[in-house]
């Protein structure tokens, strides 16, 4: 049966969120409920009536396009969950480097804005700011979740490690107006150790992570208990 070679997409909408970039961003969606964004709808699509009952819905499965990854793929990848080193199927992971680079991302629905254009609110989203958004379908808890469901190299939620916060960026977060939430979002995306997985816990060395208009500088340390995240300096950054 013949088909097509090609399928045009077009971007619905993008997203407005707390990820600048990529390095930070939880590597599934839910895991940072403190993340919040607004996916803007565009031209055409940015029209109430296509977005009429949704809000009789809890969250949304988004389709999107991984827009900074490159278009080159391989067959086998790299996990970050497998520490960085065996290597699976392309199709047997989660991986930004695609074929078609697209993303799959499932998140809730806080509310709907119709004052400028049309703009759906979100939490515990993994998308970087920016994001091409090509659909968007309502979460139907009883089709879309397996309750036998396997899960292969990830059956449960990766292990958070606990964060601790230096003195001086506690008094820069109480300065803030959003600061309560701010020191969340901090806490969700560095509870997951985002470094890349083969790097060893060297305290000397600074990551920074820009989470909103700050970079979050942070360090890993080895204590009596395990690996323990220390937040050693915000910060301010504005993209160009």
């Amino acid at each position: 049966m013949p088909c097509a070679s090609h399928y045009a997409l077009a971007p619905i909408g993008l997203i407005e969120g707390c990820y600048p970039d990529k390095f930070g961003v939880p590597r599934q969606p839910g895991l940072a409920r403190a993340a919040t964004a607004r996916l803007r709808l565009l031209g055409e699509f940015a029209q109430p009536d296509a977005v009429r009952g949704i809000d009789t819905f809890s969250h949304l499965w988004l389709t999107f396009v991984f827009h900074l990854s490159p278009p080159r793929w391989t067959p086998l990848v790299r996990p970050p969950r497998l520490g960085g080193n065996r290597k699976i199927g392309v199709f047997a992971s989660r991986a930004t480097h695609r074929p078609n680079r697209l993303g799959l991302s499932l998140v809730e629905l806080l509310s709907v804005e119709l004052d400028d254009g049309v703009c759906l609110v979100l939490r515990g989203h993994d998308l970087v700011d920016g994001t091409p958004v090509v659909d968007i379908k309502p979460y139907l808890p009883w089709a879309d979740g397996a309750e036998h469901a396997r899960a292969g190299f990830a059956p449960a939620p990766p292990e958070l490690l606990p964060v601790r916060f230096c003195t001086e960026v506690e008094a820069q977060l109480a300065s803030r107006a959003d600061g309560a939430s701010l020191r969340v979002l901090i806490e969700d995306v560095l509870a997951q150790d985002p470094r890349p997985a083969y790097h060893p816990i060297d305290p000397a060395r600074r990551y920074g992570v820009r989470l909103a208009d700050l970079d979050v500088g942070f360090r890993l340390c080895a204590t009596e208990n395990g690996p323990q995240v220390e937040v050693i300096d915000l910060r301010a950054w504005k993209q160009a």
